[in-house]
């Protein structure tokens, strides 16, 4: 008998999710433009801030992104429809990693999850039924797939909430100041931000997301609890969309749900003329070495990345050092300042420099509180100037307080950061800790 992972199930709840998933990218490409996202974040730039060691990743001339944008719109679309499947999903990942990878300003969880699920489902045998290469080569239909397909998404969830879990044991979660500072910005409605802003609401925020992450998908894996777990996911999901307006992500974590129910529940909900699985065929693929050669290493890999800030000196609320690719979701407001000083290493004259010639307002809110983006202007600032013969100097004034708490230096004034290296691995130096005063 073969092991219970490489059994072969109805494939419903990958095919379902594959429509949704398809049509959910096309949502938040298009909607990308529709909101205005696309114009603010790489239209009226002049650059963008790009993963370090990718800067010459930039948006292309003009209104290009627009077409960028639109083109993965129509992908997603195809995805939804089972077309040439890897082939558009394929495009669609490396065009939407290209977009993750440009720029930082407006960074966020879902934009990183929605490109390791694209890898997840290229590898994933998810246009078999109810798609057009179904339909047009019969020979790869199926109405099957092996059970751990299921159990790799049911695993990049349960990792994602359980990292999110982890991150909000920290004071500013547990005495409720995040949570009330996140809904007096969010809720505009006057009756509700009163509601919302009194203690005992935002200490029941605070503590209903620990134990929402932390128990969702256990309650959700038990057949007596899976409604009640899908109902309150359900109410989650639709009270984060509608007070903090985070675009399709509540709507993308529910979607995960058909994974933890019966797969033969799953096409009798959607696919009711789909037919019963009775036998198995002998040819039906079990995809063993994709498991154990690609999904093993890659769900190490997701296990390691969140607990690296642990190995980082500093506290990873103040540094950002290991901040991003770690499931930190909504934990702190940064708020501060940033003056850069350029000065002439061949005259020591201190040059005036106009940074609100170069970014944009957004840009400039987003880096003048995070050390890599303040470091990576101050390395423009350096090329900038020796583009015209010039070696200056570049140092950052950079005060900064995390959920409203005082402001403390965050850069060394005296370090020039035009010299600085970035270290990927390790502390930056020129980051101030202020452990002394702890």
């Amino acid at each position: 008998m073969k092991p219970r992972l490489f059994q072969q199930i109805d494939n419903s709840p990958l095919i379902i999710f594959r429509i949704f998933f398809g049509f959910l990218l096309a949502c938040e490409t298009i909607g990308a433009i529709l909101t205005g996202w696309v114009k603010e974040n790489f239209i009226d730039v002049q650059f963008t801030f790009s993963h370090i060691g990718m800067d010459w990743l930039q948006p292309l001339p003009g209104y290009g992104m627009y077409f960028y944008f639109i083109t993965m719109g129509i992908l997603g679309l195809l995805v939804m429809l089972g077309y040439k499947y890897r082939l558009t999903l394929g495009a669609f990942t490396i065009m939407w990693a290209g977009v993750y990878f440009m720029q930082k300003t407006s960074y966020n969880n879902h934009y990183y999850l929605l490109v390791l699920v694209c890898i997840i489902m290229w590898f994933l045998p998810a246009n078999t039924y109810a798609s057009l290469d179904a339909k047009q080569n019969p020979n790869i239909k199926s109405l099957t797939m092996p059970a751990w397909c299921s159990w790799v998404m049911i695993a990049q969830v349960a990792i994602v909430y359980f990292f999110a879990t982890i991150a909000k044991f920290y004071p500013d979660w547990l005495d409720g100041t995040f949570t009330k500072n996140l809904l007096d910005r969010s809720v505009k409605n006057e009756t509700l931000h009163d509601i919302f802003t009194q203690k005992w609401f935002y200490l029941f925020i605070a503590y209903a997301g620990i134990a929402f992450d932390l128990l969702i998908v256990p309650l959700l894996l038990f057949k007596k609890t899976r409604t009640w777990a899908f109902i309150a996911s359900l109410i989650f999901h639709i009270f984060n969309s509608i007070t903090l307006q985070i675009g399709i992500f509540p709507y993308f974590a529910l979607s995960f749900a058909v994974f933890f129910y019966p797969p033969e529940k799953i096409r009798s909900f959607f696919f009711k003329n789909k037919p019963q699985i009775t036998t198995i065929r002998e040819t039906e693929k079990d995809y063993k070495s994709t498991l154990y050669y690609f999904f093993i290493p890659y769900l190490i890999v997701q296990l390691l990345l969140p607990v690296r800030h642990h190995f980082i000196k500093g506290d990873v609320f103040w540094t950002e050092e290991g901040h991003r690719l770690s499931w930190r979701m909504m934990l702190r407001t940064r708020n501060g300042y940033t003056r850069f000083k350029v000065v002439d290493k061949n005259t020591n004259e201190t040059i005036v420099y106009n940074i609100n010639s170069k970014l944009t307002p957004k840009q400039f809110n987003s880096m003048r509180t995070k050390p890599d983006m303040i470091w990576q202007f101050a390395q423009r600032i350096k090329k900038e100037f020796r583009e015209i013969g010039r070696d200056v100097a570049v140092y950052a004034n950079t005060s900064a307080g995390v959920n409203g708490a005082p402001m403390k230096k965050l850069i060394d004034p005296n370090v020039d950061l035009g010299e600085a290296k970035w270290d990927y691995f390790f502390h930056n130096d020129w980051i101030l800790l202020h452990e002394d005063e702890q």
